[in-house]
């Protein structure tokens, strides 16, 4: 079925109409400029050719789009396009805001569409192969990472050299590292123009000891795309200028102490076989495949917010004239604010106004919506979606597979598991079971949530309790294990005790019915003159 759409059919978008029209799925070609549409009317004459990006959006056989518009339309045209229920393939970067980049991401979620960004050294067969070998340790403990991309153009007026240049080795450096840098320093000169860098050298400095830098030009005499990761085992050197059986090379050179001082060994470089194919191709066909199979991209959203914010950290020093502490660079003053000491894996999305507090851990793929706040010590695991304003409090730990919604509270201390019959000698990961706590609900500290059960809304789980099977929705529970004792109103105070399906609550003046369907209380009305139980 052909479904895609491509916006933006210029320098790189004409890659992007070639691609997907090889692969059978190029509907339509959108672009504003008649000669740009009737270049490729010539060249793909069965596709269809639009100057309007409404009737692209219109198109219900259109199922997604590939943007490859300037930069600063991509949070314009994204919005438009997610709006109107379409998968989006975003050229990078994914946007020039860290908001706006965060608000795509959440509308991607709430229409449960792919968003994907065009990081394509990802899908290069050699950075696939480097990153098996380093996880095989075959350079040891990753050291430092340096990146040269350089040519003499293409050159741009509305966007600098790091913008235009450094997002894929900034996507790829973190992607290695798994980490974000403490420090930042990018320098640079403007050569061709006064207010647009034509060169820049960024380093970074990361808590884990590694070191990098990241070089950009399109003032250099021939072109050079090289990526060098320096191990304590060896190295590995990817150069994009070589023929494919010599774009990555493995060099098992150490430095070993001599008398006290360092010397090199030397070993001959090994020429690494790899299965070719385009890299781009290699993006397009994961872009189609994340379609069908509804799982995220390896470049998905969160991926490109966190080259983003690095982005800006970048620019931000190369303004300042100096180095800046991460510290004070992660979070803008309305994003979300990230301690010194927590530590933010790849691949993680983060809203607007959420505060990550000292020694906490977030793993990858995590999912964390707007004005949260997650206390010391938390951890969170791999792919937990977390809701909007909810308060995690010191020492809890949401493994994989526990899913939290909105303006949920828990409490010090409190457990949740998910695997029901552990052991340390037999891996059980194929068995995690779910674990949901709904809308508004409160656990109390040292509480412990046995997986597998829903915690409905607005339950109250007392302090110590230890959940053995599902609460249901305004109930009450308490003890070991926990039994139902009560119920309660949204706005925290206890239903009073009675025998009929009706409660009024003292406090709010919320009025309460118990529902058979649904096994627990329902709001049955609030009058105009109570306030809302929620304040």
């Amino acid at each position: 079925m052909k479904n895609i759409a491509v916006i933006g059919a210029g320098y790189w978008g004409k890659n992007l109409v070639r691609n997907f029209s090889d692969l059978g799925v190029l509907k339509t070609i959108c672009d504003p400029l008649a000669d740009v549409q009737k270049s490729m009317q010539g060249l793909y004459p069965s596709i269809g050719i639009e100057s309007e990006l409404s009737r692209v959006l219109e198109d219900d056989d259109i199922q997604a789009v590939a943007i490859a518009t300037p930069a600063e339309t991509h949070f314009e045209v994204g919005l438009k396009a997610l709006t109107a229920g379409k998968h989006v393939f975003m050229e990078k970067p994914l946007c020039l805001d860290v908001r706006h980049a965060e608000e795509l991401i959440h509308l991607a979620e709430d229409k449960k569409r792919i968003l994907m960004v065009g990081h394509v050294l990802h899908y290069h067969p050699a950075i696939i192969r480097m990153k098996e070998l380093i996880n095989e340790g075959q350079i040891g403990k990753v050291d430092y990472f340096y990146s040269n991309r350089l040519n003499l153009g293409k050159f741009r007026l509305e966007e600098n050299i790091l913008w235009s240049f450094a997002p894929h080795d900034i996507s790829l450096m973190l992607s290695l590292v798994k980490d974000y840098p403490q420090t930042i320093y990018c320098m640079g000169g403007s050569y061709l123009s006064k207010s647009i860098a034509d060169v820049t050298l960024c380093t970074f400095s990361f808590s884990s000891g590694v070191r990098g830098h990241i070089y950009v030009s399109w003032l250099h005499p021939t072109k050079e795309q090289k990526v060098v990761v320096v191990g304590n085992q060896g190295m590995l050197v990817f150069d994009d200028g070589e023929a494919p059986e010599k774009k990555l090379t493995l060099f098992r050179h150490k430095v070993l102490w001599k008398n006290g001082v360092p010397t090199p060994d030397k070993s001959e470089a090994e020429a690494i076989a790899l299965s070719w194919s385009e890299p781009l191709r290699n993006e397009c066909r994961a872009f189609l495949s994340a379609i069908e199979s509804g799982k995220p991209p390896m470049t998905d959203g969160g991926e490109g917010l966190q080259t983003l914010r690095l982005l800006n950290d970048c620019q931000r020093s190369l303004t300042s004239g100096g180095p800046i502490a991460s510290d004070s660079s992660k979070h803008s003053s309305d994003g979300p604010f990230i301690h010194p000491t927590a530590v933010i894996d790849s691949k993680v999305t983060l809203g607007q106004g959420t505060k990550v507090w000292h020694f906490a851990h977030v793993s990858e793929g995590a999912r964390i919506g707007p004005q949260c706040s997650l206390g010391q010590n938390v951890f969170v695991g791999r792919h937990v979606s977390i809701g909007k304003n909810v308060k995690i409090q010191n020492n809890v730990s949401l493994y994989e597979k526990v899913e939290i919604e909105d303006d949920v509270f828990l409490g010090p201390s409190m457990v949740f598991t998910n695997v029901l019959n552990p052991r340390s000698e037999i891996s059980r990961k194929n068995e995690y079971r779910k674990t949901l706590v709904k809308k508004g609900a409160t656990i109390g500290a040292n509480a412990t949530i046995v997986c597998g059960h829903t915690i409905g809304s607005y339950a109250f789980v007392g302090a110590g309790a230890v959940v053995t099977k599902d609460v249901p929705d305004f109930a009450l529970v308490y003890g070991s294990p926990a039994r139902q004792q009560g119920w309660m109103c949204r706005c925290g105070e206890r239903l009073p005790d009675g025998e009929g399906s009706k409660r009024s609550c003292s406090a709010c003046n919320s009025h309460y019915e118990y529902s058979k369907s649904a096994k627990g209380m329902t709001i049955s009305k609030t009058s105009s003159k109570e306030r809302s139980p929620v304040g």
